[in-house]
């Protein structure tokens, strides 16, 4: 036998037994108020950036006199009317035309293109646009973001997740390295490339460009400060203007008497296996088999250092390569000669 002893509180009618159909509401406020709280923060980012935000289609000449047809997304990043993309979305492209939020098409002309950071700038005629601003500061692991875009052709598609990470490199179709890359969990799909990811104040942390195909939650945007550094100089001059050194290299791992001998904090370097003739290494003296470990005064590991080197080249003053030849350890100012694109 069971003995049920009923306590004070019910007996006089303070309280009631708890009904099996009925929601315990107060219980739930905690998290219902902290979904409520995040659900407003996507929605005003959401209805703040979406204005801004295209759908972009493009079309190429084949070889075989066929047109091949893409699609992608972009945003206004000022009000005259030009859009920040991905350089894969319209790099080649024919013809470009764009869908704002409202339904109206445009045609779309290309300002400037750069595969290495694999983004774009393209202009439609005509002010007055919504335009979504830059975040002044770099967004930080855990942070809030959206992405924006148009995955698969359904127009201003909006996902949610957060900053996974921070300080990746992502190797551009070109083969040089993107730096300064952002990993994130909002979901992207073919469609979303140049789209923006913004965070909760309604800024631009990043432009869309990336996603692992067989991981889940693995995704990338190129930073905030590489879209806008490379945009001024697209805007400025159509193309981003880098150094040319030439000659042909490869990484290799230096042999343990060579980083005792020198006492290299390095155990990589880039040997020089061929020269070209008349180019600016030929000119400071730099032979094949001659092992390059350093450019202005940071390490020289791999070619991706030499190309970040001569991408951050100023394009007047020399870089000093720091060189092991045989056993000598020797400086050589090179003057790069400017390579566009």
């Amino acid at each position: 036998m069971v003995t049920i002893v009923l306590q004070p509180e019910f007996i006089r009618g303070r309280a009631s037994w708890p009904d099996p159909h009925r929601t315990h509401v107060d219980q739930e406020a905690p998290s219902g108020a902290l979904l409520d709280a995040y659900s407003r923060a996507v929605i005003r980012a959401t209805e703040a950036v979406s204005p801004s935000v295209v759908h972009i289609e493009v079309s190429a000449r084949c070889s075989s006199r066929k047109s091949a047809s893409g699609a992608g997304s972009g945003f206004f990043f000022t009000p005259d009317g030009l859009i920040l993309t991905n350089s894969h979305v319209v790099h080649g492209a024919h013809r470009i035309h764009v869908t704002d939020s409202e339904g109206a098409r445009f045609r779309a002309d290309l300002v400037g293109d750069d595969p290495h950071t694999d983004l774009a700038v393209i202009r439609v005629e005509g002010g007055n646009r919504p335009a979504s601003p830059f975040a002044e500061h770099a967004p930080r692991a855990g942070q809030l973001v959206i992405a924006i875009g148009n995955p698969y052709g359904f127009q201003c598609s909006v996902t949610a997740g957060v900053v996974s990470a921070l300080g990746r490199s992502l190797r551009a179709k070109s083969g040089r390295l993107i730096d300064n890359v952002i990993q994130t969990d909002a979901a992207l799909n073919p469609g979303n490339s140049g789209g923006p990811l913004v965070n909760s104040a309604a800024e631009v942390v990043g432009v869309n460009t990336a996603m692992i195909r067989p991981a889940q939650g693995i995704c990338f945007a190129i930073g905030a400060d590489t879209a806008r550094h490379v945009a001024t100089y697209l805007i400025r001059d159509g193309a981003i203007h880098r150094g040319y050194l030439g000659f042909a290299g490869q990484n290799i791992d230096l042999h343990r008497r060579t980083i005792r001998y020198h006492d290299l904090a390095i155990e990589s370097g880039i040997l020089i296996v061929s020269l070209e003739p008349a180019s600016p290494v030929t000119a400071a003296d730099l032979r094949e088999g001659d092992i390059v470990i350093g450019a202005d005064g940071n390490p020289a590991r791999s070619l991706d250092d030499l190309h970040r080197a001569l991408t951050e080249w100023d394009g007047e003053s020399g870089i000093e390569l720091d060189v092991v030849r045989r056993t000598q350890r020797i400086r050589r100012l090179v003057v790069p000669q400017l390579l566009k694109g």
